[in-house]
């Protein structure tokens, strides 16, 4: 199963040559981001705001899916979604892998939430804080998940992302075996496990 990072909370996973596209952000949605144009089979937003609900910017060829999908509805706040609304957790079952997309999760998760995600492979999770769970609550959620693999994403770097969200070296600092992969992209099952930050390639810059 193939994982490529775009920037932000944008991945693409693929597997048997299926490919979905969680999490896309729309032209001039997050500062700093090139146009997104990717190629998928299936698109998945965790919600409706923009920079999480580029559509238009995946051009999606129909066939037939091997992944098991489960949403987990979850808020994008910390008050019932009063504030930002609802959000989904998009987990992905195939090839006896188990990954979720966490989306814009606002707040910490319930005991029965931590349940219907179960066993993890690879957690995606937003840890820049501001319109999501902070650095501390999400070193907190990646430790309680015991995941295999965690990628950070949804968080501020040099010229890229909203200038209130923290860097992910505030996340990272969390976790003393954390480690920086030279690409955006990797293969599951993989020997690697702990925190790793993606690398992102120039291309995705304006």
């Amino acid at each position: 199963m193939n994982i490529t990072w775009h920037g932000h909370s944008c991945f693409s996973i693929t597997s048997g040559g299926y490919t979905v596209v969680l999490d896309p952000y729309a032209d001039g949605a997050v500062p700093g981001y090139a146009p997104l144009r990717l190629h998928a089979n299936e698109v998945l937003c965790s919600h409706a705001h923009a920079d999480h609900s580029g559509r238009d910017c995946v051009t999606v060829t129909h066939s037939v899916s091997p992944f098991r999908v489960t949403q987990l509805p979850c808020f994008h706040d910390e008050v019932n979604g009063a504030v930002r609304g609802a959000n989904l957790i998009h987990i992905l079952e195939a090839e006896n892998l188990r990954i979720a997309h966490f989306g814009d999760l606002g707040h910490d998760l319930t005991a029965e939430q931590m349940r219907a995600l179960g066993r993890l492979d690879c957690a995606m999770l937003p840890v820049g804080g501001h319109y999501t769970i902070a650095p501390e609550q999400a070193a907190a959620l990646a430790m309680a998940l015991g995941a295999a693999l965690t990628i950070p994403m949804h968080y501020r770097m040099e010229g890229l992302d909203y200038d209130v969200l923290q860097p992910v070296d505030r996340f990272a600092s969390l976790f003393p075996g954390m480690a920086i992969e030279p690409a955006n992209a990797f293969t599951l099952p993989t020997s690697a496990c702990g925190v790793h930050v993606l690398t992102l390639p120039s291309r995705y810059r304006a």
